[in-house]
């Protein structure tokens, strides 16, 4: 990701699909349950994690007229959202759903409508800033009353509401997957530093590879 920045690129489409094992190779080992009938079961390992990221079709430059909607709905930024712009760190946003999915084994704002996925990132990393909420464009307004979200009562079910609800903060998410202390404050450091609201308070692709996460100084 630094590659493309340092390029002008943003890539705008990041999500697990789009993210491949250089190798198929792997290993098979024995996994840690066995059924009823005692039978083994087995993971694979990957051989090497080396990767390498697909689908260039909605890569832009930074320099060029951008789109008002880029990325897959559930890696989509609250700027893209809101209508403010967006630029490198819409990448990073994405990049930070992405982790957190790979540890917890499901997408982290599983839905389909701007208001509730607003109010879902409000219930994982609290309120939306006030001067973001005030520079929404007209499509992106109608979700507010006074710079406060329109929630629940904008809500267009209450399947809808249980949805957010069942959200959890973000740091008990990972506390629920990661055991080990050092380990998981590192994690959830890096996570709202990929996940912070403001696009300019963001880590960059660069800071975020000199996170002690990537230089393994969480010990």
């Amino acid at each position: 990701m630094h590659n493309m920045h340092s390029l002008g690129l943003i890539h705008t489409d990041l999500k697990p699909e789009n993210i491949l094992l250089v190798s198929s190779d792997y290993l098979k080992l024995p996994g840690y349950k066995r059924t009823s009938q005692g039978e083994t079961h087995f993971r694979c390992l990957p051989k090497s994690s080396e990767i390498k990221l697909i689908d260039f079709g909605s890569t832009a430059y930074d320099n060029q007229k951008h789109s008002s909607i880029v990325s897959t709905r559930h890696y989509r930024a609250p700027e893209v959202i809101l209508g403010i712009g967006w630029s490198y760190p819409c990448d990073m946003w994405s990049i930070g759903c992405i982790l957190v999915e790979l540890f917890t084994g499901e997408a982290l704002f599983q839905t389909h409508e701007n208001l509730e996925h607003l109010a879902m990132m409000e219930r994982v990393l609290g309120p939306l800033p006030e001067h973001m909420v005030q520079r929404a464009n007209q499509g992106a307004e109608k979700y507010f009353r006074r710079s406060r979200l329109k929630w629940p009562e904008g809500a267009v079910s209450r399947e809808s509401i249980r949805a957010v609800r069942k959200l959890d903060r973000l740091k008990n998410m990972i506390s629920g997957c990661v055991s080990y202390g050092g380990l998981r404050s590192c994690i959830v450091d890096l996570l709202y530093g990929l996940l912070k609201f403001d696009p300019e308070e963001r880590l960059t692709a660069e800071e975020a590879l000199d996170h002690p996460f990537f230089r393994n100084t969480h010990a």
